[in-house]
């Protein structure tokens, strides 16, 4: 079918009428890319997406990720009109309280947004993951008689995205990756906020992206013609190279004051939207839509159902001849997904004397529940051989191989939480990267999105104390377990042995509703086998549980995790009978039991209390109270061998021991 570019171009009018309205009615929000890429815009929603907008998560749509989300209106006006469920109140409720257009999209708030963006660059990392997810799915589930999965990932972003280096981490891994199922639409409008994009880049991105492996075009990106042909050839080239479309446009096309300037950013042109709207030949009635752009979406939307009713037909006879295969795609929705119990079944109890780095432990831990779920894939930032999380026999993701588990981020841990969250967001693959914990400050805007996006991702943070040891300060993380506890909505989980630290993997395997941080150590740490292998796990399952309890009248409470709950385990057995030890290797955990539970573990009426961690010591205080101590790090660490640093830092048993005794 050609493309309709007479009401097209109306439609691509009245969505910036749109943008202007809600912009100017609650004077808050960005008009420019709104307006300067409606035509695109119209292209896409109204012509040439593959969509269902009654099925928003339909497994072979095209996934269309805003990754300058500072621009929503332009996505809230096109689902709008392409028929999603956001009516046009919601379009008028534009960043109101518990309306559907928030100022920035979240996916869990607005029916057609596949990923909460507005940190710049983080939509072009979830786009990657997004295709990840695509050819790994087409690889799990296509046959010679079947094709399910035949879609593609496409991603509009400016130059701020642009400039932000974990949108380039995430293409150059796209490009060596041969994702050619993404298609990057970049808004070159040449404008930043404080000023024209000249003042601050000037590289030649068709070049650079050329060499980092995608097809590159320079087009015009108000000529829909040009935009289409562009668009449609991106994607009919299955050639092992992803795309970007470089669409020169005009930032707050329609209102002639601040069009092509930096004052277009920004709500600055809603003081002359009355002019503009007579400029662009609407009509006095704010959020108009013409009956004739109606009538057209609506029609479209009809040839969008029957394309997938064709597709479901395909789907159902696929589903009835590949029966172990529908099986395993329904397996794969978190909803489905083993419970925590259920997975540590899978998972062999440790010997009892062993001693071993709980990031070793967790290496063990990952074979069986690869084999227990064969949709978990997981990465690492170039450091498999000290994370330890490679699945052995799983292969590596590549153009040759998208059925390898094991993902090869390289040196871009940024990148590699943005597109670990991709993958989160689609839904199928239960991903996970890992690094260093000192690193993961690298990525730490993607987490928070994570959190905020209730993604049922998890990462491998290890080497996790000053017990590194001779690589000094610079990779002893003292704060950053503390500041990873204070993103709402992300669990944390320090185990202190290889007990715990299964539990800890079948918990962050099993969440369905957000991401954990999995924080274990570098050195060897004993496996507390005084304390009963199921009392381990399932109290860390618990996230606090009683490790050793007191033979005579309770009088002492002593709180640990990590490598520092062997310390309080001797100091235990220092100081009598009256001591109680509380492993507390999740705080999140532990504050979402009963307060029945919590308070059978940490009993209000024992006020002597003593917390340790080789950390920051501030949270432990809501634990311990003013009346307790908390054994811990205020400083940063230094270069020795990690038994000298503990020591020198006074994170031992002794210290416990004289803590408690000044109690």
């Amino acid at each position: 079918m050609s493309l309709q570019t007479d009401i097209l171009s109306k439609a691509a009018t009245q969505a910036r009428g749109l943008a202007i309205d809600a912009v100017h009615a609650c004077n808050s929000g960005h008009l420019g890319l709104p307006l300067g890429c409606a035509e695109m815009g119209a292209v896409l929603f109204g012509h040439a997406l593959q969509l269902n907008p009654d099925e928003p998560k339909w497994l072979n749509r095209d996934r269309f990720v805003l990754s300058a989300g500072h621009g929503s209106m332009f996505l809230y006006s096109w689902l709008h009109l392409a028929g999603f469920e956001l009516p046009l109140e919601q379009i008028k409720n534009f960043r109101q309280l518990h309306s559907a257009t928030p100022g920035h999209p979240e996916s869990f708030m607005t029916p057609g947004v596949e990923c909460t963006t507005g940190p710049l660059g983080q939509g072009v990392g979830n786009s990657v993951g997004l295709a990840m997810s695509g050819k790994m799915l087409a690889a799990h589930f296509n046959t010679d008689e079947h094709k399910i999965i035949d879609n593609h990932v496409v991603c509009l972003l400016g130059d701020g995205c642009m400039q932000e280096g974990v949108a380039r981490e995430a293409s150059a891994f796209a490009g060596h990756a041969g994702l050619d199922n993404l298609i990057l639409i970049y808004d070159a409008n040449e404008v930043t906020l404080d000023d024209m994009a000249k003042e601050t880049q000037g590289e030649d991105t068709v070049k650079i992206y050329e060499a980092l492996g995608f097809d590159a075009v320079k087009i015009d990106g108000h000529d829909m013609e040009a935009f289409l042909k562009a668009f449609e050839k991106a994607k009919a080239d299955d050639n092992g190279r992803p795309k970007i479309i470089v669409a020169k446009t005009e930032i707050g096309r329609g209102i002639p004051e601040i069009a092509g300037t930096q004052k277009a950013h920004g709500e600055g042109g809603a003081k002359f939207a009355e002019e503009a709207r007579k400029g662009l030949g609407l009509p006095d009635t704010h959020f108009y839509v013409g009956e004739d752009v109606r009538v057209y979406f609506s029609e479209h939307k009809k040839q969008l159902v029957q394309q997938y009713q064709e597709w479901q037909k395909t789907y159902t006879a696929w589903r009835e001849a590949n029966p172990d295969k529908a099986d395993l795609l329904d397996d794969m929705a978190a909803s489905n997904r083993p419970t925590a119990e259920a997975l540590l079944e899978a998972i062999p109890e440790f010997d009892a004397d062993k001693k071993l780095a709980t990031r070793a432990a967790g290496g063990e831990v990952l074979q069986p529940l690869s084999d227990r779920l064969p949709y978990l894939v997981t990465g690492s930032a170039d450091l498999f051989g000290s994370t330890k999380n490679y699945l052995k026999n799983k292969g590596d993701f590549k153009p040759s191989n998208w059925l390898g588990r094991n993902i090869k981020f390289g040196i871009r841990e940024h990148a590699m939480g943005a597109i670990v969250n991709g993958l989160g967001y689609d839904g199928f693959f239960l991903a996970s990267g890992s690094t260093f914990l000192t690193f993961s400050d690298y990525m730490r805007g993607s987490l928070r999105l994570a959190a905020l996006s209730h993604l049922p991702i998890f990462h491998i943070f290890t080497h996790d104390s000053v017990g590194v040891g001779e690589d000094g300060p610079t990779h002893q993380p003292v704060e950053i377990t503390s500041s990873l506890r204070m993103i709402p909505n992300m669990d944390v989980i320090r185990p202190a042995d290889p007990e715990e630290t299964a539990a800890a993997f079948a918990a962050a395997c099993a969440r369905p509703d957000g991401p954990t941080s999995l924080i274990l150590s570098r050195q060897g740490v004993p496996t507390l086998s005084d304390i009963p292998a199921e009392t381990r796990r399932q109290g860390t399952l618990k996230g606090g549980y009683i490790a050793v309890k007191e033979s005579s009248k309770l009088e002492t409470i002593i709180i640990a995790t990590g490598s520092e709950l062997q310390h309080a385990v001797a100091a235990a057995k220092q100081l009598g009978g009256g001591v109680r030890v509380v492993s507390m290797p999740s705080t999140e955990r532990f504050d979402r039991q009963s307060e029945d539970y919590r308070n059978e573990v940490l009993p209000l009426e024992c006020r002597k209390r003593i917390a340790i961690e080789a950390g920051v010591p501030g949270l432990w205080y809501k634990y311990v109270g003013l009346e307790g101590k908390v054994i811990g790090i205020n400083r940063f660490g230094m270069s020795a061998p990690g038994p000298k640093v503990m020591e020198e830092l006074g994170i031992t048993t002794d210290a416990v021991v004289e803590a408690a005794q000044s109690l």
